[in-house]
């Protein structure tokens, strides 16, 4: 039987001791009869999508993402567009989309998921052109990412701490958003189109969001009284968001969001400037991933 190949990108910033881990996990629990194997790693931002479309030319398999939401949406720009499969072993610090999927965060059971070899179309996002795998939003979210991608530490108690700081200075914009169509107008304390359901740390922005829909979700929190933040993220992490009165939920296939003022945005926790008004759009079916 012919092996079929997979490309492991590693971060080399994760770590030796974390590499070393990632290696022991390979040799442990990869099927070598059916699954030949290298390991790379990045050098530089963005090397992962380089690696990963010249792995694909190659003919790999699968590429391999190690790392979290970051990594997996660098992979995926270098697969888009090919035969090639993305299978993920979870390493960031929030892993949003592993976490929806349901691919385990323990090395072993994630490289046993790669032996079970399922594969499931899954859909993509994009904001104006820029692809994003779990969520893009702009507002609250998009300063919190900027925020955490300067922090020195990372981790659930690091993300909490500069919501809470945060969240009490924001102000919130009335923005104009259109959805297939359909205008609205919102004072919003934040806005997320999400194609998975989380942020990361079960943090679920849009519980009732799909991978496999064709479609995007809308989750605009409006303007609410800021002692009840903790409420709200209460129910981001219990799955019922969308049952909160600051909170309302749309789906549709092309969204923008828009304000003069706008000028930073998040996809899959990446901060980056962009105009005043962006447009989301979903590609159905885009990229092949290994899944539980």
């Amino acid at each position: 039987m012919m092996q079929k190949h997979l490309v492991f990108i590693i971060n080399p910033k994760s770590g030796v001791e974390r590499q070393k881990e990632i290696k022991q996990g390979i040799d442990a629990h990869l099927d070598k009869q059916r699954f030949s194997y290298e390991i790379v790693h990045t050098e530089f931002a963005k090397h992962g999508t380089k690696l990963a479309r010249e792995a694909a030319r190659n003919g790999a398999y699968a590429v391999v993402a190690v790392g979290g939401d970051g990594s997996v949406n660098d992979i995926a720009q270098g697969l888009t567009g090919t035969d090639t499969i993305l299978a993920i072993i979870p390493k960031g610090s929030g892993n949003g989309m592993a976490r929806t999927i349901g691919i385990p965060l323990q090395v072993a059971d994630a490289i046993r998921t790669i032996n079970n070899d399922k594969i499931v179309n899954v859909d993509l996002g994009y904001a104006n052109d820029r692809l994003f795998i779990s969520n893009a939003g702009v507002a609250f979210d998009a300063l919190i990412s900027k925020k955490f991608a300067k922090s020195e530490r990372r981790g659930l108690m690091v993300y909490s701490w500069l919501v809470t700081k945060h969240m009490w200075l924001y102000k919130s914009w009335d923005w104009e958003i259109t959805i297939d169509g359909k205008p609205i107008r919102e004072k919003a304390f934040m806005i997320n189109v999400a194609n998975g359901q989380q942020f990361g740390y079960n943090f679920k922005i849009a519980p009732m969001a799909s991978y496999t829909d064709g479609l995007l979700d809308l989750i605009i929190v409006r303007r609410f009284p800021k002692i009840l933040g903790g409420v709200i993220a209460l129910r981001a992490m219990n799955g019922s968001i969308a049952a909160s009165p600051y909170v309302q939920h749309f789906r549709g296939k092309e969204i923008t969001i828009s304000h003069p003022s706008l000028r930073l945005m998040q996809t899959d926790g990446d901060a980056h400037a962009c105009e005043s008004s962006i447009k989301f759009t979903v590609q159905p079916g885009a990229l092949r991933v290994i899944v539980p």
